[in-house]
């Protein structure tokens, strides 16, 4: 797929905090090369950043209904792609593959996302490779379910 993608919850993460530094970290480099269209791409990089965060504050409102924490601080979301029309493809899991909300969960990340201006349209796939654990988990969801 000729898009930007990012591969995983930490670059999503980093690339929303280089958003609010004044100076990117030079970690962050690669990323931000990640985002960088390639030559002929419809989409700037101001667009995909913008697009990028409205897209991870949408999954922040999509909450797991037995745990009180958003799938995204849960770390379920492991790949989050935007092409250059603006479709967007999720990678997620489930904590665990009996999860009661398994066939309703990609559908509430769905319009979740398909609300956010400018998406195209999303299409989310549940993968359990690698499979979901507690160490993906950000601080925020440990402090949410009392893990601390």
């Amino acid at each position: 797929m000729d898009g930007k993608q990012i591969e995983d919850r930490a670059a999503v993460r980093q690339a929303v905090e280089a958003l609010d530094s004044p100076e990117p970290a030079s970690e962050l480099a690669t990323m931000d090369e990640a985002k960088t269209p390639s030559s002929g791409s419809a989409l700037p990089p101001e667009e995909v950043e913008r697009l990028t965060n409205d897209i991870v504050a949408a999954l922040k409102t999509v909450y797991d209904p037995e745990i009180p924490a958003d799938i995204y601080e849960l770390g379920l979301i492991y790949k989050v792609e935007i092409d250059d029309d603006r479709n967007v493809a999720i990678d997620m899991t489930l904590t665990a593959p009996g999860c009661p909300v398994a066939g309703e969960m990609p559908i509430w990340v769905e319009n979740a996302v398909n609300a956010v201006p400018g998406v195209a349209q999303t299409k989310v796939a549940i993968v359990f490779d690698p499979p979901w654990d507690q160490s993906r988990m950000s601080d925020e969801a440990r402090l949410a379910v009392g893990m601390f």
